[in-house]
């Protein structure tokens, strides 16, 4: 039987290498995103079936729920992600109010509408996953970080209530937060500064990829239907906090 999952934010980045992987382990990947002509090209590669659609709008998401049908056996909401890095002083409430409508608005909208699916997923195989993508920054701030701040811990707080209003059900709720990934995140945050964004990896030693990130979500999705790993921070070694990252070799002390 082959297994069906949704994975929004699906055109590049962590929401691609995410379709990538559960595509190449057997999986039917139903990709969501805004960007048709990226959607486009990994349908022709095999990799999903798209859906064009914007997570925040309510009839995009009626359109999502029609377009999945009954039957679903995992969800990732990965749309999301930072606009800014201005004070709280001199921050942007259009910005504020789009990374909330995308992290929180987002993951509500399309849970909400996909859960009779994954329940009836859940019949056959075991349990039913809801998966969200939030960030370290929903575990800790830091100055310059307050819309995201703000929206990582909002979307972190959703998962958590989630999974006690889920309670006798077999529904797995798993958050997934990255710390430092190598996408094109930090080009999305400036604006498209790539001078600002290039900083924010100079000299680390490893940043994390994608496909890192992608690993760690097939692999709690795929655990026996008992397991459930509720949160997963993952971070690259050299990032031992938030904002303590060490820029240079990692080597051993003599």
């Amino acid at each position: 039987m082959s297994y069906r999952v949704v994975v929004t934010g699906a055109s590049s980045g962590i929401g691609e290498a995410t379709a990538r992987r559960f595509a190449a382990r057997g999986w039917e990947v139903l990709g969501v995103a805004r960007r048709a002509e990226r959607l486009a090209a990994l349908e022709a590669e095999g990799v999903l079936t798209p859906i064009v659609a914007d997570v925040t709008d309510a009839a995009d998401v009626a359109r999502i729920r029609a377009e999945v049908g009954g039957v679903l056996h995992a969800l990732v909401n990965n749309a999301g992600g930072a606009l800014g890095a201005e004070s709280i002083e001199d921050g942007d409430p259009d910005d504020w109010r789009a990374m909330y409508e995308t992290n929180v608005i987002g993951t509500q909208r399309v849970t909400a509408a996909l859960l009779p699916a994954l329940r009836e997923g859940a019949r056959g195989r075991g349990s039913g996953d809801i998966v969200a993508v939030t960030s370290i920054a929903g575990h800790t701030v830091y100055p310059g970080g307050g819309g995201y701040n703000a929206a990582k811990h909002a979307q972190h707080a959703v998962m958590a209530v989630l999974r006690l209003e889920l309670g006798g059900e077999p529904l797995r709720v798993i958050e997934i937060a990255p710390g430092m990934v190598k996408t094109d995140f930090s080009l999305v945050r400036y604006k498209g500064d790539a001078a600002l964004a290039d900083a924010v990896y100079e000299g680390v030693e490893h940043p994390l990829l994608a496909d890192d990130i992608a690993e760690a979500i097939v692999h709690a999705v795929e655990l026996p239907s008992h397991v459930d790993l509720d949160l997963v921070v993952v971070k690259p070694v050299a990032q031992s906090a938030v904002r303590t990252i060490h820029r240079g070799p990692l080597t051993p002390k003599d």
